[in-house]
């Protein structure tokens, strides 16, 4: 939802269930996951 160009705030209201940490969490684990991802130009 983020990478579609919504904000942190438009995901909270659309998802009323989740609070702000949880967005920031999910951000920090994708951070993570393509920390030692390597990108190659084709």
């Amino acid at each position: 939802m983020l990478a579609a160009g919504m904000t942190a705030a438009e995901v909270l209201q659309e998802y009323p269930y989740l609070e702000a940490d949880d967005v920031r969490a999910a951000l920090a684990y994708a951070a993570a996951v393509v920390a030692d991802t390597a990108v190659v130009a084709a």
